[in-house]
């Protein structure tokens, strides 16, 4: 196996907790030639890409997994800018922020439903589809699952997200803004504006971003951390 199977293997393995040596590490290559097929390494990668995924996902649905997060925090629309700063001069920066609060808080809730849809592409890749990954960039992986679920993910997270954004005040706090902001100046702003359609992108573009984070990172990782169902491989030398 080349050393692209090295490279990929390391992304989203971190997630199992497991450290081989630097002596494993460095026989990798030649162990997986001499023991596995190209159909064990894609269920090996497989297995390792459902372990990566579900930890991905619980570290953007856990509380603050975006709000805390600068790289994916979703902030007040760009679009209503001239609002956000109409809101602020007038001494409402307080509610806006609690706005950007609970928008977070809406895709926290929702992110956790992206696994089991991952876990599908997962279970529907073939051993081309490995392989392509196996050799690709550096977020090959990423843009597989992106290819595979933003369709299904989009249509899915759509309700949820009109659900979550009631429950955590979203949807009250957006119709707070627009009597504020009509009170001094009728925009018409908020009128024409889809906060749903943009929390659910936001959403779906940091789960997928963090995605990337962790598959480039992993791939340029001098060490090794491997799944259950690897560790055969790498106790045999």
């Amino acid at each position: 196996m080349k050393k692209y199977t090295y490279s990929l293997l390391l992304w989203f393995l971190l997630a199992a907790g497991l450290t081989t040596s630097s002596v494993y590490a460095q026989k990798l290559d030649e162990v997986l030639q001499s023991v596995l097929g190209a159909d064990q390494i894609a269920e090996g990668l497989k297995e390792a890409l459902k372990v990566g995924t579900e930890n991905v996902v619980q570290i953007v649905s856990k509380l603050d997994g975006f709000y805390k997060s600068p790289d994916i925090k979703i902030f007040f629309p760009d679009k209503l800018k001239a609002a956000e700063k109409l809101l602020r001069t007038a001494g409402f920066g307080l509610l806006v922020e609690e706005f950007e609060l609970s928008m977070n808080r809406a895709a926290e809730r929702s992110a956790s439903e992206a696994k089991d849809l991952f876990w599908d592409a997962i279970t529907q890749m073939t051993i081309q589809d490995a392989e392509k990954i196996l050799k690709g960039k550096d977020n090959e992986a990423t843009l597989y699952f992106q290819e595979k679920t933003s369709a299904r993910l989009q249509e899915i997270f759509s309700p949820i997200v009109t659900t979550v954004m009631a429950e955590v005040g979203v949807t009250r706090l957006y119709q707070d803004l627009e009597t504020k902001v009509n009170t001094f100046v009728p925009l018409g702003l908020f009128t024409d504006f889809d906060l749903n359609q943009y929390v659910t992108e936001k959403a779906l573009e940091g789960l997928f971003l963090k995605l990337s984070e962790e598959e480039r990172k992993i791939r340029n990782d001098p060490k090794a951390r491997i799944t259950e169902l690897l560790q055969k491989v790498f106790n045999k030398e």
